[in-house]
């Protein structure tokens, strides 16, 4: 890696100095502490641009993906469904309360959860409680099939949109359509609080509980009086005021992300061995990540993922793999997988992990950034 060369990065913070004034009215009125009427405000705020009756704004969203499991009422032994084709937070929390996970492949269209594979997952396991829906780096999964099947067999959809703040499905967005919603504001992701998550949800009382959870389910007394376990998972006001000011350009951020999918769509057009990841023609996406798919082909000439991340880095530029399913993660390597269908002799899950790349997608990343991450890749590829 050559270090003098300018860092360009995968995805970073990137900060509109709306921020300030929220944070510096929290200093102002010393509400520094967890609470406050920025954690109120953006609440509200959120729950408004979702279009959901109520909202958690918690410490993380693992924290929310935690509280929705116990809403849901996962005890041990309980069959969840989750995607396998994402990060290790959408279902660790399944975990934490004993519950017991199987995992379902994706499916072309999208790279989200297969209907088909959901379909068949509840042939086996009918009494499955609950399913958690990831939309995967920002693009709307088939949200009313997989809803349908829960319907009919009387699951709980837990919606993990971590990735898919702003993205909408048939006009309605991402985070509205399970029985509870996530979100993340890592400092990765479309907006940020630095850290940080929300929890959604049309049932205000389950959020009231899940706000009492969060905050060490200590009881309405003057003393402090415990009945339940609880956590430490509220957010607290100065990083809800980022996230307050943050939420102000959020629309503006998505226009800029998807000038950047395009652009590396383009630039790529006439290479028919890479191809960018699908978008639900059914949705919006917000564009989170580009991301890019060889073609098996050009793999097994040793154009791989892993070279063309290599040669970036050379540059000093940051890109990275697709998310390894959890159905190949050694601690969940026991649990049950369900697929329906294959490509090049691999579940659909594993082919896009082997043969996929995550683009820089950095909104500060200028057009010429770019052409230089497009010249690199091109050369690797016509070498």
């Amino acid at each position: 890696m050559d270090l003098k060369k300018k860092r360009i990065y995968l995805s970073s913070p990137t900060i509109n100095g709306y921020e300030m004034s929220y944070i510096k009215e929290a200093f102002d009125t010393n509400w520094v502490a967890p609470l406050g009427k920025n954690v109120n405000e953006f609440e509200h705020e959120m729950a408004s641009y979702i279009g959901v009756e109520d909202a958690a704004a918690l410490s993380s969203g693992t924290a929310a993906i935690h509280l929705a499991v116990k809403l849901a009422g996962i005890h041990r032994g309980d069959v969840v469904f989750s995607s396998a084709l994402t990060f290790a937070a959408t279902c660790n929390p399944v975990v934490y309360e004993g519950g017991t996970l199987v995992f379902i492949d994706s499916e072309k269209d999208t790279w989200n959860m297969s209907p088909e594979a959901l379909e068949e997952g509840f042939k086996k396991y009918p009494y499955a409680k609950a399913v958690i829906l990831a939309h995967l780096y920002g693009t709307p999964a088939k949200v009313d099939q997989i809803m349908e099947i829960c319907d009919r067999y009387g699951a709980i959809l837990i919606e993990d949109a971590a990735e898919a703040l702003g993205s909408r499905y048939k006009g309605k967005n991402c985070g509205a359509f399970g029985t509870y919603g996530i979100l993340s504001f890592n400092g990765n992701k479309i907006i940020t609080t630095s850290g940080g998550g929300m929890l959604l949800s049309d049932n205000k009382k389950a959020i009231e509980k899940a706000r009492f959870w969060a905050t060490q389910s200590r009881e309405p007394v003057r003393h402090y009086e415990h009945k339940e376990i609880g956590y430490n998972y509220r957010m607290s006001n100065i990083v809800a005021g980022i996230g307050r000011g943050q939420l102000l350009t959020l629309d503006e951020y998505k226009k800029k992300k998807k000038r950047i999918y395009y652009h590396y769509q383009k630039a790529f057009h006439d290479i028919s061995d890479i191809h960018m990841n699908p978008i639900n023609p059914d949705g919006e996406s917000n564009h989170w990540l580009s991301c890019a798919i060889l073609d098996p082909k050009l793999v097994q000439q040793g154009i791989t993922p892993e070279l063309i991340i290599e040669e970036l880095e050379k540059e000093n530029i940051e890109s990275r793999p697709i998310w390894k399913p959890m159905n190949l993660q050694p601690i969940y390597s026991k649990n049950d997988f369900i697929q329906i269908d294959s490509s090049n002799n691999f579940s659909i899950g594993e082919d896009i992990f082997m043969h996929g790349i995550c683009l820089p997608s950095d909104i500060k990343n200028t057009d010429e950034d770019r052409q230089k991450i497009i010249d690199i890749i091109r050369k690797v590829y016509f070498k």
